[in-house]
């Protein structure tokens, strides 16, 4: 059974979106503990498919074994890492499990965090050029990385960096159990970012924290950005705030990923989406009560 002191929730949805800046917000409230993609989701998947049909082990397990072993899993994943008592994993692949989470944890919610497609592939590619002397690992070896069309087709795949995301939010945001997920815009995050952390408390049933300062946050991760040859990928700047900028994108691309962005239309979905409105007007949420 999992720990009675202790509520889990998930970060998830696309790159580049605000999951990291949002994470350092949410750690700001001493009860919170929140952070960047954990290795958790990995070994849930690893686990699995050792668990799962074709496996030789699966034939030694019974079913009710399964949740146990999963459960005990995150457990031990925080155990002695943090003493608070509501924890936030994140991973970019939360969204394609959500009706394990449903079971293993009824109570538990996940915030996916989204941006216009266009906009996230712009601001990957911004990374990507500022250090023109390193080949980052997004792409291999396989040419991926040659030119700019190469790298967005490269990342849009269905089972690369941005386009896996997309796709598993889109099965969550349709899916049978969207009531528990909370989409949050990233430009109204930023605009907005004391009116959406409430809006969150509420999704969450948290009482209101004033601990958070939207002039002082810290969070980066120097060693791990390195490693992967895209620095800054997860730095977050100490003031909350909205950077209009013009796209590096050639004008083509941009176009070719813009109105991707399907949960601006919550028909046909339970999911709860706090997000700013189009064509630059002003912010406002947009929100669906699950009811």
């Amino acid at each position: 059974m999992p720990d009675p002191d202790v509520t889990r929730h998930f970060i998830s949805g696309l790159p580049r979106s605000g999951s990291t800046l949002l994470a350092a917000l949410l750690r700001q409230n001493p009860r919170f503990h929140a952070s960047m993609s954990s290795g958790l989701h990995a070994l849930v998947a690893a686990n699995l498919q050792i668990m799962s049909a074709g496996s030789e082990t699966s034939l030694l397990m019974s079913p009710e074994q399964r949740p146990r072993i999963l459960r005990a899993l995150f457990e031990s994943y925080y155990a002695g890492l943090t003493d608070r008592p509501v924890i936030f994993d994140t991973n970019r692949a939360w969204c394609a499990r959500l009706p394990l989470i449903a079971d293993l944890f009824p109570k538990a919610r996940v915030i996916a965090c989204v941006r216009d497609v266009s906009w996230v592939l712009d601001s990957l590619e911004r990374l990507i050029r500022r250090d023109p002397y390193e080949n980052t690992r997004l792409f291999g070896g396989d040419g991926g990385g040659a030119t700019v069309y190469s790298r967005v087709e490269t990342l849009t795949r269905p089972n690369r960096l941005v386009g896996y995301p997309w796709a598993a939010l889109k099965e969550a945001f349709y899916g049978e159990q969207a009531e528990r997920l909370l989409v949050v815009d990233y430009e109204y995050l930023c605009r907005a970012p004391e009116q959406v952390l409430r809006l969150i408390y509420g999704f969450l049933d948290e009482p209101w924290s004033d601990s958070h300062d939207f002039e002082h946050v810290a969070f980066d991760a120097p060693a791990f950005d390195e490693a992967l040859g895209l620095r800054g990928l997860h730095r977050v700047k100490p003031r909350v705030a909205f950077e209009e900028r013009r796209t590096i994108l050639p004008p083509d691309l941009f176009k070719k990923y813009r109105d991707m962005d399907f949960w601006h239309d919550v028909t046909g979905s339970r999911a709860n989406v706090i997000a700013a409105q189009r064509g630059g007007a002003p912010v406002r949420p947009v929100s669906q009560s699950t009811g």
